[in-house]
C-alpha cells in the first residue's frame, strides 16, 4: 500500500490502464516496450531579460511555483547584433521534470490548465515531431492556478514539450490519449 501512495495517480493510472490498453492495441508482449513518458521539458523565454534581469528572477519565480521545481536559466549561445543580443546573456528559464513531479504536472496541465486557457479547442494533434515527442505552447502563464493573477507584472508564455519513449507519433498520440490530453479532432 506504501508504494501506491508514492506514485502520482497518472503513474498509477498508466501502470494499470494505459500500458495494458497500448499492449492490446499495438500487439506488443513484453511490458516494458509500451511506450511511456521519459520527461517534460517547460522553457520560458525571457527576451526582455537582456535589458531588465528582474524579468529573468520573475519569470524563473513563476515557472518554480508552476513546476514545483527550480529553474536553470538559459542563456545566449551567440551575439546577434539585430536583437542586441550578446553571448552569455540570460534569455530564459527552463525546466526538466522526470518521476512523480512529471506526472504531477501532466496532470494539472490536461485537468486544470488547459480547460483555462480562453476559447480552448483542444490541442493539435500534428505537433509530434516523428520520434514520438509532443511539443505544444502556451501564451498565458496565468492558466495555472499557483499563479495569482494580481501579482504578475507580465503575461509570458512557455513551450511545453512531452518526451516519450514511443517509436511513432502514432504510438506517443495513442499514450497522451490515455492521459486525457484533449486533442482537436
Amino acid at each position: 500500500m506504501a508504494e501506491s501512495a508514492d506514485k502520482a495517480r497518472l503513474q498509477s493510472h498508466y501502470e494499470s490502464q494505459i500500458r495494458p490498453q497500448l499492449m492490446e492495441t499495438f500487439g506488443l508482449t513484453n511490458q516494458y516496450s509500451v511506450p511511456k513518458l521519459e520527461k517534460i521539458v517547460i522553457n520560458m523565454g525571457v527576451g526582455e531579460g537582456t535589458r531588465d534581469a528582474k524579468k529573468i528572477t520573475i519569470a524563473a519565480e513563476e515557472l518554480t511555483k508552476i513546476s514545483g521545481q527550480k529553474p536553470v536559466v538559459t542563456k545566449a549561445k551567440k551575439s546577434i547584433a539585430g536583437f542586441k543580443l550578446r553571448e552569455g546573456m540570460a534569455v530564459g528559464c527552463k525546466v526538466t521534470l522526470r518521476g512523480r513531479r512529471m506526472y504531477e504536472f501532466l496532470d494539472r496541465l490536461v485537468t486544470i490548465a488547459l480547460p483555462r486557457v480562453r476559447d480552448f479547442r483542444g490541442v493539435s494533434g500534428k505537433s509530434f515531431d516523428g520520434n514520438g515527442n509532443y511539443a505544444m505552447g502556451l501564451r498565458e502563464q496565468i492558466v495555472f492556478p499557483e499563479i495569482n493573477y494580481d501579482q504578475i507584472d507580465e503575461i509570458r508564455g512557455m513551450d511545453i514539450i512531452i518526451c516519450t519513449t514511443a517509436k511513432s507519433d502514432e504510438q506517443a498520440k495513442a499514450l497522451l490519449a490515455g492521459f486525457q490530453m484533449p486533442f482537436r479532432n
